[in-house]
């Protein structure tokens, strides 16, 4: 097809083609910005698990602290939840846990972030097509119904040509479908694997906050004995 055919058919599908051409912009958007935003997500949080926990089995919290804060991997927010908890309940492992995985719910969200628009696009776009394709069909057998009333054979060649233009909208209309749900099936596979690999780096933080060695506790000096007065004799 060449790009005047493709022309042709765009200004002749009117409204319609022009949603579709909107919603197939939409969906290309959308993968490209989760691309960047997924790209080396599971590596580097990997690298930063790899680094928080091996200063967390030496009993190193400010250190596994700092490596969570300049990390900009997406399990850091969860690391630091369960340092900030940490550090307010004041007791080995309290609350940690729940903290994490509400901060791990947190950032699973983040991930998914429009992928909502794709799973639209993908169930809409075919009936939006079908939508075109009867209006027109409808706009040919108007036309058809003009030409006889205005002394016209009303012979089928317009009919028929007008009905195969109008079914562009819903071929497009398909593929834009097809496209959409490809990144949606895609990035759905890819968040459910980087999901789990979050779960278990956090629950891995969490076993070794409660099983780090504690640090050394500097001997206190025993309390000097009270000086006894000389007995005086009777």
């Amino acid at each position: 097809m060449s790009l005047t055919e493709l022309l042709h058919y765009l200004r002749l599908g009117g409204v319609t083609m022009a949603v579709l051409l909107l919603a197939s912009i939409v969906a290309l958007g959308v993968a490209i910005e989760r691309i960047i935003a997924l790209w080396g997500v599971s590596e580097n949080s990997r690298v930063l698990g790899e680094t928080v926990h091996k200063h967390l089995l030496r009993g190193d919290l400010a250190a596994a602290r700092t490596a969570s804060e300049r990390s900009k991997a997406a399990v850091a927010d969860i690391f630091l939840a369960g340092f900030d908890r940490l550090e307010r309940a004041r007791l080995t492992g309290g609350g940690v846990e729940s903290a994490v995985e509400r901060e791990r719910a947190q950032v699973g969200l983040r991930l998914r972030r429009n992928l909502w628009l794709l799973a639209t696009i993908g169930s809409l776009a075919p009936f939006v097509g079908l939508f075109g394709t009867v209006a027109g069909i409808m706009r040919s057998f108007k036309d058809l119904g003009l030409d006889v009333e205005s002394g016209g054979t009303g012979g089928t060649a317009t009919v028929m040509t007008g009905i195969s233009e109008a079914l562009i909208a819903t071929a497009v209309g398909i593929l834009v479908a097809v496209i959409a749900m490809v990144f949606y099936n895609y990035f759905q596979a890819r968040l459910a694997r980087v999901l789990v690999e979050l779960r278990l780096l956090g629950d891995e933080f969490v076993e070794l906050l409660r099983e780090r060695p504690s640090p050394p506790v500097s001997p206190s000096s025993p309390p000097e004995p009270a000086a006894r007065g000389d007995a005086s004799p009777a």
